[in-house]
């Protein structure tokens, strides 16, 4: 055991766990591994030691300004290597290669998740980087999964790489990989591995504060290079060597239990604010960052900074003498000699003077807390909150326990485990620290707030006020549940050790949304309106930022508003989705414009007009209009395994082809017809509930809009019983497309005849909330891109994930024309969205089956479910009103048995994952089915699911616990 003096960390001195210094690449004394990293503990049989960072703002509240300069030196040596400039530290493998020197050298930068999505953000943006993208641990529904790779000795281990579209990270330039430490680089090294096979470059670099490779670790790069082909060069701050002693991990455990959660003797305040954020910015680099993005992201950025200022004020004052003698709020007077942050004259008055000699802002002092991933952007609102005058220090939660004690030398003095807040997860969450550093018995010669303000540890002392700081918590929406401010949550625990929290919510970026405007600006300059090279090519730079607003928009600035503001927000769930299935796993590199994009007519083509039966489709003129483009005479059809392949390997996107239809045999068309005899009493009064509670809350002038092709049958059924009861109404059909949206000529020309409110969007039933979300997000789309405002809420006939509050029932159970495809469809095909066949101006497509009319059974189900609305017509107006009456708030209640399906299968995404009646059955006539898993073997709801099964010899498995009748599970085809 180590006996040196208390000088040494605790680590050190106890359990003899040592971390030695050998290079540096910068002169000042502060940038050496000793006082970058400082060593911790946990209890993990992999790795019980931790590198506690002093300059990431991850376990320890850290001055912003001192992480961005971290990031942005970092960022110098990479710019180094890449500029083949030699000098400083730089360690790079085969530095005697020659490389063509670069002005502002080009390449994309990867930061590693959870711990560096900040610190590489911050050097792509040092560097004015093509392109920055973060690995994350969501699995996040409509983004594209482009590689994944594990980590050894993490607490979660897997990394997913979700860039939106794929293409902004399909090109040959050199990889900066961002870690905060290389403890060996088999993370790194893995990263890389997987990253080449996809896209292979030729250059690698991998950026870290500090490098505590071993000699074999570092010959292990050499051999990847080698193996690769490749060049990988390593660059850090500060280079050493970490000594484990002996039985380490059973010192660890001998310890004694870490008390966490302290409790005071009050509980804090806790205001909540909703951050101002467009949709189409994104909030950091989980779905890639671009040159394009920074302006927007610094406008952005003025806008919420300036309504946390203000719900800060509105937080209760606690501002004390040292002697414990309470100081009237606002009549803080500074001592004498006290220094002001640098930079900072003072606060300044009304007319833009410095305020008089001796005042003081009585401001409380910050202490930012990012959730996990979500690193940069508070970040940069800490770096702001600290210019603007406001002493401020930024850390961040994470999902790796470590080992709380509060000892002097010991960097983790207090510790808060609290319920990940997140749908679906289930593990515990952590927090270190969580108080101004000054709190800290060993902290003497650190800076100290005085009533508001920096002071110098050697000012007088008398009249010393002490602050506690407010915690300033910063979630997306994804973590914004009940389960952050329920008991053992982030809020419930930080306010039980008498913080006072301001939670403010952010936004939840949509990646559709990204894919789409990237989309959108890869055809066109928004300068010139000329074509422009795709996601930044050319000049279009991210541009490197100065911790501020300086590149911000002037109207941002000025407080009004600017053409990327906010949408209004709607009213939303109490309870939403930390994920959900929003689109397939495609990486689509068609180059379709986007989704949801307005398109203009061209010039000298008329607009076009919808397709009514006979001439498409089976239903009658008056039953549907089809807002659609006749695509019969293409050859669209795939073969349903090949087109498996290529939409899981990212090849193609689903809606470019069309499976090749299954047709069942006679045993199951016979089943079909057993099962409509047998549920068309239920399904007509699911029918009914549904259209009188669409007409209760909207009136009768509403517009039927079903969604192709599953939600045609049910638009046809609820127009047929308002014309029953007396009341007439349009029903139309459209298009909408997983990760692509809604048609937009489609809603153009819903707008210019009809009142948008009046729309009514109807579908079928509901799975996971798959198209819930995506309608509301293409509608969102629609509208920021000048379109007309339409309601996105979704009436369906069966809501048994509890996605919608418009529905006839939220029982999982059978709809029969859920069990067949075009032939209880009026003989339509799923709808495509295909740039070769589509052109602008045009409705998507879709094909009209004449050949199959000697098995179509689309009327038959319409005839036979309406002869049932006179017997059903008595139980109606009970179940309207009590719905009425009900809370039809959607809880999303099926995410957690989909996400347990998930991990317990070992299956990469939720997509994959396909729950209830109908879902499961589209899985087994559409797609390549893996398996089948029932609640109840013998249910009825499903016995033709069973039967498809053993049809197609795909097993069915029985799981009692399912929250779905049923679930299919898709066949992984990737490779």
């Amino acid at each position: 055991m180590v006996t040196a003096g208390p000088a040494l960390p605790w680590a050190t001195r106890h359990l003899g766990l040592t971390l030695r210094h050998t290079d540096s690449a910068l002169p000042e004394p502060d940038w050496r591994v000793d006082t970058l990293v400082e060593p911790g503990l946990r209890r993990n049989p992999r790795r019980a030691h931790l590198l506690v960072s002093t300059v990431l703002g991850k376990h320890l509240p850290t001055d912003p300004h001192r992480v961005l300069d971290a990031g942005n030196r970092l960022g110098d040596l990479v710019r180094d290597v890449l500029s083949a400039r030699r000098g400083g530290a730089a360690h790079t493998q085969d530095a005697s290669e020659d490389i063509v020197p670069q002005p502002n050298p080009a390449a994309v930068v990867l930061g590693f998740a959870e711990t560096a999505t900040g610190l590489g953000h911050t050097v792509a943006a040092r560097l004015g980087a093509r392109c920055y993208l973060h690995s994350t641990r969501r699995d996040v529904p409509g983004a594209q999964t482009l590689a994944g790779f594990e980590e050894g000795h993490s607490h979660a281990t897997s990394h997913l790489l979700q860039p939106m579209p794929a293409s902004v990270f399909h090109n040959d330039l050199p990889m900066v990989l961002v870690d905060d430490e290389i403890s060996t680089g088999a993370t790194a090294l893995d990263a890389i591995r997987a990253l080449h096979a996809h896209t292979p470059r030729g250059h690698y670099i991998l950026a870290s504060l500090v490098d505590m490779r071993t000699e074999a670790d570092r010959r292990a790069f050499d051999a990847a290079a080698a193996e690769l082909d490749a060049r990988i060069d390593t660059v850090c701050l500060a280079a050493g060597s970490t000594r484990l002693p002996a039985g380490l991990v059973d010192a660890v455990t001998a310890l004694p239990e870490p008390v966490l959660n302290p409790v005071a003797d009050r509980t804090g305040a806790c205001l909540r604010v909703e951050l101002p954020w467009p949709r189409q910015v994104p909030e950091g680099g989980r779905h890639g960052f671009l040159a394009s993005d920074s302006v927007p992201f610094d406008a952005a950025l003025t806008r919420a900074v300036a309504e946390l200022t203000r719900a800060l004020a509105a937080l209760p004052g606690s501002v004390e003498h040292a002697d414990g003698t309470p100081l009237p709020h606002g009549a803080i007077r500074e001592s004498p000699g006290s220094a002001t942050r640098r930079g900072s004259n003072g606060p300044a008055t009304a007319d833009g003077s410095d305020a008089a000699a001796g005042e003081i802002d009585h401001r409380r002092p910050v202490i930012v807390i990012a959730h996990e991933e979500l690193m940069y952007l508070p970040l940069r609102i800490a770096a702001a909150l600290a210019d603007s005058g406001i002493p401020t220090r930024y850390q961040t939660t994470t999902r790796s326990p470590a080992y709380v004690l509060d000892e002097a030398g010991y960097p983790l003095r207090r510790g808060f485990r609290f319920t990940a807040p997140e749908l679906g997860e289930e593990g515990p969450r952590f927090l270190y620290n969580a108080r101004w550093p000054d709190n800290r018995p060993d902290a003497a010669t650190r800076d100290h707030v005085v009533a508001g303000r920096r002071r110098s540890p050697h000012s007088p002392p008398e009249r010393t006020a002490v602050v506690d700081p407010i915690l300033l918590v910063i979630v997306d929406r994804p973590a914004d549940t009940d389960k952050l401010m329920a008991a053992g949550g982030l809020v419930d625990v930080l306010t039980a050790s008498g913080a006072d929290v301001l939670l403010a919510v952010l936004p939840d970026a949509d990646p559709r949304a990204l894919a789409a405007a990237r989309s959108r600006s890869a055809q066109t300059s928004p300068a010139s309106g000329t074509a422009a090279a795709p996601f930044g090519d050319g000049d279009g730079h991210m541009a490197p930022h100065r911790n501020g607003i300086d590149d911000a928009d002037p109207r941002a600035l000025a407080g009004a508003p600017s053409d990327d503001a906010q949408i209004p927000r709607r009213a939303r769930p109490a309870v939403a989705p930390s994920v959900d299935s929003l689109g397939e796993q495609a990486r689509h590199r068609s180059g379709f414009a986007g989704r949801t994009q307005r398109m203009a007519v061209p010039t000298g083509e008329r607009p076009p007009e919808p397709l009514h039966g006979p001439e498409f489709g089976s239903y009658a003129r008056d039953e549907v209009a089809w807002l659609l483009t006749d695509l019969s005479g293409a050859m669209l059809e795939a073969d349903v395994a090949e087109r498996e392949r290529r939409i899981q390997a990212g090849l193609a996107h689903y809606a470019e082809s069309l499976p090749v239809e299954y047709q069942p045999d006679a045993a199951y068309r016979e089943l079909f017809e057993q099962v409509l005899a047998d549920s068309a009493e239920r399904l007509a009064l699911a029918v009914a509930t549904v259209s009188e509670l669409v007409i209760a809350e909207r009136g009768h002038d509403v517009v039927l809009v079903s969604l192709a092709r599953a939600g045609t049958p049910v638009g046809a059924l609820m127009r047929r019983w308002l014309r029953n009861r007396g009341v007439e109404v349009p029903h139309y059909a459209v298009s909408i497309v997983r990760d692509r949206g809604i048609d937009a000529v489609a809603l153009d020309y819903l707008a210019r005849r009809h009142d948008p409110a009046q729309i009514v969007f109807v579908d079928g039933w509901t799975g996971k909330g798959a198209i819930t979300r995506e309608l509301s997000a293409a509608l969102d789309a629609y509208a920021m891109d000048g379109g007309a405002r339409f309601i996105g809420d979704l009436a369906v006939l069966a809501d048994p994930g509890s996605t919608v509050r418009t529905y006839g029932t939220r029982d999982d159970f059978l709809i029969a024309s859920a069990c067949l495809n075009s032939t209880v469809s009026g003989l339509v095909s799923r709808t495509v969205l295909n740039t070769r066949l589509i052109r602008p101006g045009q409705f998507h497509g879709a094909k009209f089956y004449r050949e199959l009319a000697g098995q179509d059974v689309s009327n038959h189900l319409l005839d036979t479910v309406s002869a049932c609305f006179d017997r059903v017509r008595p139980l109606v107006d009970d179940r309207v009103r009590a719905l009425l009456a009900a809370d039809r708030t959607p809880t999303w209640a099926g995410w957690e048995s989909v996400e347990r399906v998930r991990a317990e299968y070992g299956i990469s995404s939720v997509n994959f994952v396909k729950p209830g009646v109908g879902e499961t059955t589209r899985v087994l006539l559409r797609r390549v089915p893996w398996r089948v898993l029932v609640r109840d073997p013998e249910a009825g709801e499903h016995a033709h699911i069973r039967m498809l099964a053993a049809a197609r010899g795909v097993p069915v498995e029985t799981v009692p616990d399912l929250a779905y009748a049923c679930m299919g599970l898709i066949k992984e085809v990737k490779g």
